[in-house]
């Protein structure tokens, strides 16, 4: 019998990241039958690795612990009857599995019983017979030589089915995994993945889906009322149900047209000052509210009669803490967060806006190019990038000019982690021209990359058009321009 994995599965198994085992497939290096890697193709593609091996997966998700601060991929038990569940939804597979096996041994012997009927009636053909029949058993006595590994491969997986359940969102095709008590809906978040949601306790309805496979488990009371005919349909709130097996949903993946204009007021977690001429604002959204938002966006902050419009510096995926880097400059709420704004402070914060964000079905390569602290945004596309692990490779050159690159440190340590990553620091006193040249000498044929920039309009420009020059397509760059 064939074993079938999907590829997030996959990628949690050999270590490596879901964009490295698709652009594997892309470049026909691995073979997959409707999204999934059968378990000996798995076992001759990767010949050397040690399940459980701290591969480029694990550096991800150490990077993503590091980084957002927050818990992402933890291992924590799911609810009792949700466990319970899943060893039961486990045991009926390993029981079917035992049945077909039984079932193929009693095939085996009425084999050998007709062959001897055969042998008896025909004495030309016993000695043929019997020499198929020895080959037969010595063949299925006989472990293959892939038999631990395999049995080590299927023993990690079931530990994984147990511990989470895969979703598959369509059409996007994005996957995550529900991780101990999550809804769907929370560990899509946590995931980045931005499906649609209003109010996330079961009152609004706006985070219906409809459930194409697999079988969940309602977790949470909701107050919204479900038609019958949504009911037959298999429709669901993510809000109030968690995954028990492998499941499928039908859902859309919302765009920044998708995403309400919202008020809330936030708590100061930290001011952090990175350097004398700018500070790390750190907010905390209430438990009831938090901030829908895409990576790159920005919004408007507001604090007793000051306010400002600033880039959102971290990950959507990093629940109710929000994260936003602000230059000292001559405004009244500059000079509130380096002077007056101390923890537990409120802060109101109105939005999101703007249009400068990931494009969620997109695998290519990303080059992010950050000038001063443009860096916000581009560390909010990243982030993002690495929690879909949606890019081929990605490439960061971050310009200083006025600023110093005030968040090296988090720049390296992605380096240093991450085989697909490669960070340059950039001198805006080396020239436009020389940083262009740099940013670009790498690729002679950009058709296939994404850019994402955040810079002043004049270099920008002469970026764009050196980069068309070198087959950039217009639908791969997106831009903010900062001051």
């Amino acid at each position: 019998m064939s074993h079938y994995l999907p590829l997030a599965r996959v990628a949690r198994l050999v270590g490596v990241t879901r964009s490295t085992l698709q652009r594997m497939i892309r470049d026909s290096e691995i073979s997959t039958f409707d999204g999934e890697v059968e378990m000996e193709e798995l076992l001759r593609v990767f010949p050397d690795v040690k399940w459980q091996a701290d591969g480029e997966f694990e550096r991800v998700e150490e990077i993503k612990r590091k980084a957002f601060g927050k818990r992402i991929m933890e291992r924590v038990l799911p609810d009792k009857e949700v466990l319970a569940e899943r060893l039961f939804e486990l045991g009926k597979e390993f029981a079917g599995a035992k049945s077909m096996l039984l079932h193929y041994d009693q095939i085996f012997r009425w084999l050998e019983e007709k062959m001897e009927a055969v042998a008896e009636d025909d004495s030309g053909a016993a000695d043929a017979l019997q020499s198929l029949r020895i080959w037969l058993r010595r063949e299925l006595d006989e472990a293959p030589a892939e038999a631990e590994r395999g049995k080590a491969l299927l023993a990690e997986e079931s530990v994984m089915r147990i511990m989470s359940a895969r979703v598959l969102v369509r059409p996007s095709g994005h996957e995550f995994f529900v991780e101990g008590n999550d809804t769907i809906l929370e560990a899509a978040l946590r995931a980045g993945i931005p499906l649609n949601y209003g109010c996330s306790n079961g009152n609004c309805g706006d985070c219906k889906v409809r459930l194409v496979s697999g079988q969940v488990r309602k977790v949470h009371p909701h107050d919204y009322v479900l038609k019958e005919a949504d009911k037959a349909n298999g429709t669901m709130l993510m809000c109030a149900y968690t995954a028990i097996t492998d499941v499928v949903i039908e859902a859309s993946v919302a765009g920044t047209e998708d995403i309400p204009h919202q008020e809330l007021v936030s708590r100061v977690k930290a001011v952090e000052i990175l350097d004398q001429n700018i500070a790390a604002l750190h907010l905390t959204t209430p438990r009831s509210q938090r901030l829908r938002f895409l990576a790159g966006q920005s919004v408007t902050l507001s604090a007793d009669g000051s306010s400002g419009e600033y880039s959102i510096a971290s990950c959507p995926c990093e629940d109710r803490h929000i994260e936003l880097h602000i230059r000292r400059d001559d405004t009244a709420f500059a000079r509130k967060v380096f002077d007056d704004l101390r923890k537990e402070n409120a802060v109101s914060i109105a939005g999101p806006q703007g249009q400068f964000v990931i494009k969620m079905d997109s695998r290519r390569p990303a080059v992010f190019v950050a000038w001063d602290d443009g860096f916000a945004p581009i560390k909010s596309l990243i982030q993002h990038a690495m929690s879909l692990e949606m890019a081929e490779s990605m490439e960061l050159y971050w310009i200083s000019d006025r600023l110093p690159r005030y968040q090296e440190n988090l720049c390296r340590s992605w380096l240093d982690a991450l085989d697909n990553f490669q960070y340059t620091p950039l001198d805006a006193s080396a020239g436009e021209s020389a940083n262009i040249e740099t940013i670009l000498k790498l690729h002679q044929d950009l058709s296939r990359a994404d850019f994402y920039v955040a810079a002043p309009a004049g270099f920008m420009e002469k970026l764009k058009a050196a980069a068309l020059g070198k087959k950039l397509s217009l639908l791969g760059w997106h831009v903010e321009i900062v001051p």
